[in-house]
């Protein structure tokens, strides 16, 4: 798709650990062997993994009258790095790719045709050969508070105890509400539910989109705007990642894409990109569509909320990636200034 270089720049990051990652022939569609899937789509094995897979073989099924057979399209589940280790924070095992890692090698070893991901996921630069390929329409980007007691955020008593693995949502939570305590809370949506239920924590942050493909919106406390947590580049974007050359895999999803989401999410992911922004850095950038304009709201911070930088920005839609980037200049010149400024301590 045009631009979807900005989703993922393939062949200027992780190198792919596949000796097929050099690829560089079209690949024509040819016909299955008897009884083989149309369609192999890989993902993870969270239940809102599982609804994201759903959801995309759905809209294929929809879109193609030769995938409506019922095995015409199989789900592939693929544990990842990041689901097995759930004990330590993203950060201190690796960051992002560990969702996307062995999801990428089976697409890389043609053991699958296309792999779903939460684009928030995904790494702004992709393994040789593999390009982001499609973008369904964005849910509600926004984050929900969930609190055991019922209190919404301005409310929260002092002292309370938030989990959140999140840095992103810890450095606007502790810039809002020094007061709280902030501890490390992991797993998939039903299990940070669960250790809220069970006291780990008084309340947490989780993303409403999530929440909405689940069919558990009603759990969330407080929808919280953009303006007190600016969500992370992507936040409910389903991304469809194919091998670059797969022409045939690519004309399936065409009638999937949305663009007004792809160019919010290029804005996003550029902003990113140029902030090498990683599980250990507190970014948030959001982009909505405003007519033929985008409007870009991005931020960096310190973790304990002592330092929130933020930019906002408009511009020509055809021009989003350029907007993103000019969005981390900016601030990137704000974070040197403040490095430079004598300290007030």
């Amino acid at each position: 798709m045009a631009g979807s270089h900005h989703l993922g720049k393939p062949g200027e990051g992780r190198p792919s650990e596949s000796p097929q990652g050099g690829i560089s022939t079209v690949e024509k569609p040819g016909r299955k062997a008897a009884g083989e899937p149309v369609l192999r789509i890989g993902t993870r094995g969270s239940p809102l993994a599982l609804a994201q897979a759903e959801e995309v073989k759905a809209r294929l099924i929809a879109a193609h009258a030769d995938l409506r057979h019922p095995d015409a399209i199989a789900i592939v589940v693929i544990k990842t790095t990041g689901d097995q280790v759930q004990d330590r924070p993203l950060a201190e095992i690796g960051g992002k790719g560990l969702f996307t890692k062995e999801i990428e090698e089976a697409l890389l070893a043609h053991s699958i045709d296309l792999a779903v991901h939460s684009m928030k996921d995904v790494p702004t630069y992709l393994p040789d050969g593999l390009e982001i390929a499609c973008l369904l329409p964005r849910e509600d980007p926004r984050d929900v508070l969930i609190s055991a007691g019922g209190a919404k955020l301005a409310d929260l008593p002092r002292g309370t105890v938030v989990g959140t693995a999140s840095l992103r949502r810890q450095a606007q939570l502790k810039a809002a509400r020094p007061d709280l305590v902030i501890v490390p809370l992991r797993g998939n949506v039903g299990t940070r539910i669960a250790k809220i239920e069970r006291g780990d924590a008084a309340a947490t942050l989780l993303a409403l989109a999530g929440l909405k493909r689940l069919g558990k919106a009603e759990v969330a406390t407080e929808i919280l705007s953009v303006d007190q947590m600016l969500p992370a580049a992507a936040q409910g974007a389903i991304g469809i990642e194919i091998r670059s050359n797969d022409q045939s895999t690519r004309a399936r999803l065409a009638p999937l894409h949305d663009a007004v989401t792809a160019t919010c999410v290029a804005a996003e992911r550029a902003c990113l990109t140029r902030l090498e922004g990683s599980c250990r850095t507190p970014i948030a950038i959001y982009a909505e569509l405003q007519g033929n304009e985008v409007r870009l709201r991005s931020l960096i911070a310190a973790v304990d909320g002592s330092l929130v930088l933020r930019d906002d920005r408009r511009g020509a839609a055809t021009k989003a990636a350029e907007i993103g980037t000019a969005a981390a200049d900016a601030l990137l010149e704000q974070q040197a200034k403040a490095a430079a400024s004598p300290s007030k301590e």
